[in-house]
């Protein structure tokens, strides 16, 4: 197949990829605590080809030496950014967010017969009742809420005002006058990069971690203990999505602007074919 038929061809590929991760910024613009992703690009292979021998004859040229042949571009690494979003005032008390980048609420995700802590940056929380007494702190899609021993979160029923401290130590008043405090448990990211997206705004670990030499404790860092004093969250507001839909509508325009330009490539490279196969 024609050469300039195969680079247009690979660098569409990938350009599709970077406008599906514009599309989806683009669907959660609404989301509370959505992190958008970044798509950067590489050269794919590049063939060196050097035609002039004797150095000599190139004495005055302004260009590199050689000819260069690449193959297109492709993805390099779709990143999650974890710059801070706006904050949104709700009053409500069981909304809260976070007020320092990089923090996460663990939450407790079943799947089948197993179930694995994941993360969420949405501090929107709900509560379920457990039993006749008690009540369970979930999210919006029903995931339990952890406490900084990873155990879900269970408050008394009979509660008429909850508080919460900048350290993210929850204060539950019962109307008999006697308090119930537990510290959620929020985890701080260092290397995002090494993070995924799990679906229902959850971020997890990925299963190939060993593969990339990383540990767990290498890419989180949960603030218990000692280190409580570093979370930083506020109540009665919600942490709006960091995605400026300007700047993804232009990026999405530029990168459709792009497709086009590599598919008016691919059809020029057929036509020019056309005509040499004309040729008698």
């Amino acid at each position: 197949m024609n050469r300039t038929m195969l680079i247009a061809t690979n660098t569409m590929t990938q350009l599709q990829k970077q406008m599906d991760t514009i599309s989806n910024n683009i669907a959660n613009v609404d989301t509370n605590g959505y992190k958008k992703k970044n798509a950067t690009f590489t050269d794919l292979l590049v063939q060196q080809v050097n035609n002039q021998t004797d150095t000599t004859q190139e004495v005055n040229r302004q260009t590199p030496n050689g000819i260069r042949q690449g193959n297109g571009a492709k993805v390099a690494q779709t990143q999650t950014v974890m710059t801070q979003g706006t904050l949104k005032t709700t009053n409500r008390q069981l909304d809260t967010a976070f007020t320092s980048e990089g923090q996460l609420y663990r939450v407790l995700v079943q799947n089948g017969q197993t179930s694995e802590v994941q993360y969420t940056r949405d501090g929107a929380f709900y509560l379920t009742p457990v039993s006749n007494t008690e009540n369970m702190l979930v999210t919006k899609q029903g995931y339990a809420v952890l406490d900084e021993n990873n155990n879900p979160i269970m408050l008394n029923k009979d509660v008429n005002e909850y508080s919460l401290s900048k350290t993210g130590t929850l204060l539950a008043k019962l109307n008999n006058g006697q308090t119930q405090t537990v510290d959620l448990g929020v985890t701080a990211v260092n290397y995002p990069q090494f993070l995924e997206k799990k679906g229902d705004n959850l971020f997890g670990l990925p299963a190939n971690l060993d593969e990339l030499n990383m540990t767990r404790d290498q890419v989180l860092t949960d603030l218990d203990g000692a280190l409580r004093g570093e979370v930083a969250v506020s109540q009665n507001v919600l942490e709006q999505s960091n995605v400026d839909l300007s700047k993804e509508m232009v990026n999405l325009m530029s990168t459709q602007r792009s497709y086009q330009f590599q598919s008016k490539a691919i059809t020029m490279a057929d036509q020019m074919m056309g005509l040499v196969n004309e040729i008698r």
